[in-house]
């Protein structure tokens, strides 16, 4: 004997699948242990690259670099919040950590740039002081991206 689908259970259904849906939008983001660790390397290497010893500058930016490439793209784009579901990135977006990757490359040249500023200006440690400021932007500013991720991907999502 075969059920006879209402067009009211459809729709139920399909509302159904489209909060679960939107459910699973709403865990895009990125652990706080990411962008304290970024934050916190950040600073570390604006200390190091004030001591003016290039070859410590040099190893310190490639430790960072090692260490960053080889987390973030467990957790970049905000699709492995936790250790449970891995959302598609169908839903989260493809392409996420392009955007997450470019605000990053902006904040090193605001860093960059606001050092070469701050030492003209006779600042005593100049690349630590703008490496602090960045800091905080990673900390306040990380989860006001990934909520703009969150909500470019609610409005990418199809209704059904």
């Amino acid at each position: 004997m075969i059920n006879e689908v209402t067009p009211a259970d459809a729709s139920a259904a399909l509302a159904r699948i489209d909060q679960s849906r939107r459910q699973v939008i709403d865990e895009i983001d990125m652990p706080r242990w990411y962008w304290i660790g970024l934050a916190l390397g950040w600073v570390a290497l604006g200390v190091v690259a004030d001591l003016e010893r290039p070859v410590a500058t040099f190893v310190a930016t490639l430790a960072f670099g090692a260490a960053h490439a080889a987390t973030s793209h467990h957790v970049m784009g905000g699709r492995h919040r936790t250790s449970g579901a891995r959302i598609s990135a169908d839903v989260a977006g493809r392409s996420n950590p392009v955007i997450i990757g470019l605000c990053l490359i902006g904040l090193a040249i605001l860093t960059a740039a606001g050092a070469l500023a701050t030492s003209a200006d006779g600042t005593r440690h100049p690349v630590t002081t703008v490496s602090i400021f960045a800091a905080i932007l990673l900390l306040l500013g990380g989860p006001h991206l990934m909520s703009a991720i969150r909500n470019r991907a609610h409005r990418a999502s199809v209704p059904l």
